[in-house]
């Protein structure tokens, strides 16, 4: 286990961190924040969008990759399990997820703060590495860069996906998820150090088997990876990040929380990619 004040103390100033969103794509970034700890290299600052902004805050409270992995495996080991343990933790019955008039939207911000570790109930000021989540703001149309307040809020509006999870009101905006605006947000930290690390989860929608047509889950799933994707090929044209790693995850579905093992397994060599880039950078600047 890693020491969280020694991690606070040994930021590589060289270092920023960008982790996008992908849903359950998104679980990809535990195997990518191991290749950094045995590296012995602790970005400066991270940046993250829903499923990355999930992660990125995680790591940004002090928890290390391997501890994610162990926390993730156990959470999503299997459905019966996940749901035991919500409506174990359930105080005032299952209306405080689910509202009657709309039965298929949950309440982001009462289940995060049910399941996500004690250390991340914290404001963004307690963090040992500054991070910033990115959300939209639905009636302005704009990017939304969340640093200050309680985390757990900043990060359910950050994957306030529509259809599945209810918007976030902050600050008197209403927030959803960041992937509309900005899905790998490695611009946000770009002028903030020598070397912006960019981790993409977006991949493609994935075929049914025998040409069937998509699902209405995956149909709505898959248009916003579609609408990510398309995002992220346009920023890239006009920034890169120095180093962008792209999981091969795409095969997944957005709500595969469940298939935690072999989304793990997949990303496995996207994590060597990463030791092996980054060890290069990190050798040519001394």
């Amino acid at each position: 286990m890693l020491d969280a004040g020694a991690k606070s103390q040994n930021l590589d100033k060289r270092i920023a961190l960008a982790l996008g969103g992908g849903s359950a794509r998104g679980l990809a970034h535990v195997a990518m924040l191991e290749a950094f700890d045995e590296l012995g290299v602790r970005p400066s600052v991270i940046a993250g969008t829903s499923m990355g902004a999930i992660c990125g805050a995680a790591y940004a409270a002090g928890l290390s990759g391997a501890e994610m992995r162990e926390q993730f495996t156990a959470l999503f080991a299997n459905r019966a399990y996940f749901l035991k343990r919500v409506a174990g933790k359930l105080r005032g019955g299952f209306s405080t997820l689910w509202s009657a008039r709309m039965p298929g939207v949950v309440d982001s911000v009462t289940l995060f703060e049910m399941l996500l570790p004690e250390a991340m109930r914290c404001d963004f000021a307690a963090l040992k590495i500054p991070f910033l989540a990115i959300a939209a703001d639905f009636y302005a149309i704009e990017q939304v860069v969340l640093d200050k307040g309680p985390l757990i809020p900043a990060l359910a509006a950050s994957s306030a996906l529509p259809s599945l999870t209810r918007p976030v009101v902050l600050g008197g905006r209403t927030l959803i998820d960041g992937g509309f605006v900005n899905p790998v947000p490695y611009d946000v930290v770009l002028d903030r150090a020598e070397v912006t690390v960019a981790v993409d989860v977006t991949g493609l929608p994935r075929r049914r088997p025998g040409g069937k047509l998509p699902r209405t889950l995956d149909a709505v799933t898959g248009s916003t990876q579609i609408l990510f994707h398309t995002l992220t090929r346009e920023k890239l044209k006009a920034a890169a990040p120095h180093i962008l790693i792209r999981p091969s995850v795409g095969a997944f579905g957005a709500m595969d929380y469940f298939k935690v093992a072999a989304i793990l397994a997949a990303a496995q060599p996207a994590k060597e990619d990463l030791k092996r880039k980054l060890s290069q950078v990190l050798a040519r600047l001394g």
